[in-house]
């Protein structure tokens, strides 16, 4: 499904059964044997938004961070070091509720040669454009493949990144409310693209912080573009696989374009800005109530 172009018109309930099944026949045909389920330090199930908001040149952008992570030996060394020496993980690319698309199945993560593997996976797979932006139907979707992942471990994490709220599907927070009482940490990556559209979102890191992430030790951390999406994600890896969450669920990292969710802009000396959270269904009410927002109407 490589291209520049979009969807405009809505997805049917029908192929979003379909396209539903198609995902999950792709994940069982990938399965490890359930029998013989391996012991873990973490399962991470990588959730990358490719709606409408998101082009294709965008999208690249967000595929390559996570291939040249997989190749970097910093986050190798991590992915190794824990107490059993591997990790399980799986990539999978999501828009509109129920719509998925699984690059890389779960993979056993337990040697330079397979994270490198796991990057050339990413590499060489299409990327698949999409319509809304389902977080709670990625969120659904991540926390149902632990129960396939054929690995068994202590920690699950749900790694969610984006560029804008949820629009679409039943309501995020109490999707992320679910997974957490099932013991799963989601954690998030916003990209803050916010270009006035629906799609997208002024203070984007305060949206995620207050309605995406939840469960032991999660955190956020921003981007606050896409081509910072790179330095943002590798970093992100390296925190949550290796357990490690900055003091309060975030930090000033010095660099220009990569910064963790804060309270708000960045004012020196250890100081924030004001910035205030969203309600949790501003992005449907957005979307279908666009009157309500002149900024981001049509």
């Amino acid at each position: 499904m490589v291209g520049h172009s979009r969807r405009t018109g809505p997805v049917s309930a029908s192929r979003a059964l379909r396209a539903c099944a198609a995902v999950w026949a792709l994940a069982l045909l990938a399965l490890p044997h359930l029998a013989a389920a391996q012991v873990v330090d973490v399962q991470l199930v990588l959730a990358i938004d490719v709606s409408r908001s998101v082009d294709y040149n965008e999208a690249k952008l967000q595929r390559d961070g996570y291939v040249n992570a997989f190749r970097d030996p910093a986050l190798i060394k991590v992915l190794l070091g824990g107490r059993y020496g591997q990790v399980g993980v799986t990539y999978l690319e999501w828009s509109t509720r129920g719509m998925a698309n699984v690059v890389a199945p779960w993979t056993l993560i337990a040697s330079p040669q397979d994270a490198l593997a796991f990057a050339a996976t990413l590499d060489r797979n299409e990327l698949g454009p999409g319509q809304r932006t389902s977080i709670s139907s990625a969120i659904d979707m991540g926390a149902s493949l632990f129960l396939i992942s054929g690995f068994r471990s202590d920690r699950r994490v749900i790694d969610i990144s984006g560029d804008g709220p949820n629009n679409d599907g039943g309501n995020v927070a109490l999707s992320r409310d679910d997974a957490v009482a099932r013991g799963i940490t989601i954690n998030g990556l916003p990209i803050l693209n916010d270009d006035g559209g629906a799609g997208t979102l002024p203070d984007l890191d305060v949206y995620y912080r207050e309605c995406v992430i939840g469960g032991p030790g999660s955190f956020v951390i921003a981007a606050e573009n896409f081509r910072s999406f790179s330095q943002a994600i590798l970093r992100k890896l390296i925190l949550e696989v290796a357990d490690i969450t900055p003091p309060g669920g975030y930090e000033f990292i010095a660099q220009p374009k990569v910064r963790l969710a804060q309270a708000g802009p960045y004012a020196g000396a250890g100081q924030f800005l004001q910035k205030y959270a969203p309600a949790c269904d501003v992005g449907e009410r957005r979307t279908n109530q666009p009157q309500q927002f002149p900024r981001f109407g049509p």
